[in-house]
């Protein structure tokens, strides 16, 4: 039986504001396959992100287990945390955080300066050649949207992660580039990657395997896409 990518088991996040507790979530509970794209949605302020950065080990829950690859990471130290979220997890955000003065193959190689890989180069190429990018030595002003988008997707997929964590990853995008990004997504996901998708836009979220709708922390709905 295939091992999931990811088992999230009644997830909480609480804190204090004074006297009152705040629970950003409240017993999430998700399991995601390899070769699965899911699509979370909700309100402002209904758990998302917080719900990503604890997948993605950014933080850590008040209670509950996080089981990444089959590795139980909830109560993982910091130190070994940081080089298993750098070696399985890969990350993309509406905002681009590319490195102005670097080139689109610079900025696809910082995660692996980081972690002292050789062949930087031609992976970083290989890299965005998967994401269908040629302007390799273009400056991030000198691309549109759509393909400083395509550089982050590529930055994030340059160490092979399992499982790549999507917040509102076309969001800045105009028509064309978001059903551009959506297919590099659905061809990531046919090559056995697991893909959660946060976004506001209904018709990107019909586009994933599952829609999981949050409210104050809870799923309230799940269903399949399409």
């Amino acid at each position: 039986m295939t091992t999931p990518i990811l088992e999230a088991r009644d997830v909480w996040r609480s804190y204090q504001r004074g006297a009152e507790t705040i629970h950003a979530l409240a017993g999430m509970s998700l399991t995601v396959q390899p070769g699965e794209m899911v699509g979370i949605v909700g309100r402002s302020g209904s758990g998302k992100t917080t719900f990503l950065n604890q997948v993605g080990c950014l933080d850590t829950p008040t209670k509950g287990t996080i089981t990444l690859c089959g590795t139980d990471v909830t109560g993982m130290p910091e130190k070994e945390l940081v080089a298993f979220r750098r070696d399985h997890i890969g990350f993309i955000f509406q905002l681009f955080y590319l490195i102005p003065t670097l080139t689109a193959v610079e900025n696809v190689e910082l995660p692996m300066i980081f972690a002292r890989e050789r062949d930087r180069r031609a992976r970083a190429r290989e890299a965005l050649a998967r994401v269908g990018l040629s302007e390799i030595h273009a400056l991030p002003h000198q691309l549109n949207g759509g393909d400083m988008q395509r550089v982050a997707i590529a930055r994030a997929l340059v160490r092979k992660p399992r499982l790549l964590l999507a917040d509102e990853p076309t969001g800045r995008l105009e028509h064309g580039a978001r059903v551009a990004i959506m297919e590099i997504f659905r061809g990531l996901r046919a090559e056995g990657l697991g893909i959660i998708l946060v976004t506001h836009d209904p018709t990107l979220a019909a586009e994933t395997d599952r829609i999981i709708e949050l409210r104050d922390g809870r799923i309230v709905d799940e269903r399949k896409a399409g």
